[in-house]
This record gives C-alpha cells, sequence and structure tokens, in this order.
C-alpha cells in the first residue's frame, strides 16, 4: 500500500507550533503539534479528551469561523491536534490568534463540555485540570516563537511536492 502523506514526515524535525499539513479541495488541515515527538512526553490521555472536548466547543461556537470549521480533534500519538477548515484564507498566523483566544477560554471554565455518559463515549476520562495545564504550555509556546513550516522536510510525495504543499 501506498504510505500517506502524513506518515511521510520525518517526525524528527518537528517541534511544538502550528503547521498547514494540507490543503486539498477546498480545505486546509492545521497540524497543532503541542509536543515535541519522541522527545518530550505525550500530551496526558484525560488532559487531551478534555482538550477535544473544549477546543471543539469554543471552535464551533466561535461567530467568525463556527461556518468553516470541519474537525477538531487529537492526534493518535497523542502530540497534538488537527483542525480542519474550509480553505478560506487561514494561515498558520490566524490560527495562532484563534487557539490563543480559545486558551483564553479553557482559563476561565469551571467543567468540560458534554461530560455525562449520554453525551460522552468515555465521560469520566477527563481532566480539566490537566487541559489547561497542557493548553498553557501550548500557549506560552505559540506566544514566544511560532515554528509553521516542517522544518528541513526531505521527504518528497510520489507527486514532487513536499508534505505541506499536498
Amino acid at each position: 500500500m501506498e504510505a500517506i502523506a502524513s506518515f511521510q514526515i520525518d517526525h524528527t524535525n518537528l517541534k511544538p507550533g502550528i503547521y498547514i499539513s494540507r490543503r486539498d479541495e477546498g480545505f486546509i488541515t492545521f497540524d497543532m503539534r503541542f509536543t515535541e515527538p519522541n522527545v518530550e512526553p505525550a500530551m496526558e490521555q484525560k488532559a487531551a479528551h478534555s482538550l477535544e472536548h473544549l477546543l471543539a466547543t469554543w471552535f464551533r461556537n466561535n461567530d467568525k469561523i463556527k461556518g468553516d470549521v470541519v474537525y477538531v480533534g487529537p492526534m493518535g500519538c497523542l502530540t497534538g491536534f488537527y483542525i480542519i477548515m474550509r480553505d478560506n484564507g487561514y494561515t498558520e498566523f490566524s490560527m495562532r490568534d484563534y487557539m490563543l483566544e480559545a486558551i483564553d477560554w479553557i482559563m476561565e471554565q469551571t467543567e468540560v463540555p458534554a461530560t455525562t455518559s449520554a453525551t460522552c463515549g468515555n465521560y469520566a476520562l477527563h481532566s480539566l485540570e490537566g487541559a489547561k495545564e497542557t493548553a498553557k504550555l501550548y500557549a506560552s509556546r505559540i506566544a514566544e516563537h511560532l515554528y509553521t513550516e516542517y522544518t528541513k522536510l526531505e521527504t518528497k510525495l510520489d507527486n514532487g511536492m513536499a508534505f505541506a504543499d499536498a
């Protein structure tokens, strides 16, 4: 089978930041990298699950962008999140602004949305405090320095494009 594009990224070059991982068919996928893969610990599972609920709630309720939000969810490796949007001119820099707004909102929350057995498939697997700690660290990282390109990406796809161009 053909290797998918996201598995062709050299993860040893990724730092915490915001990357455009795909632009195709009118959609843009953001790689919101919270931790440095294979160097730092991955996000704690309860914190990541709560962040998923919190980020999805914020993005899908933000009047400026909610009509463009397609998906907000964690990476299986728990080093970050993917946010898929309709490609209406969003950049890494505009996404940073939205993430910082979302994190400010998260810091004000006293509960994680949708954490009952009727609204969540694993309602006991949550940590608001863990989500806040993880979000606060990420906010400090993207506010200080924003990595926006897959650095020193040598891998090319079969069509000759680098992953970020695919």
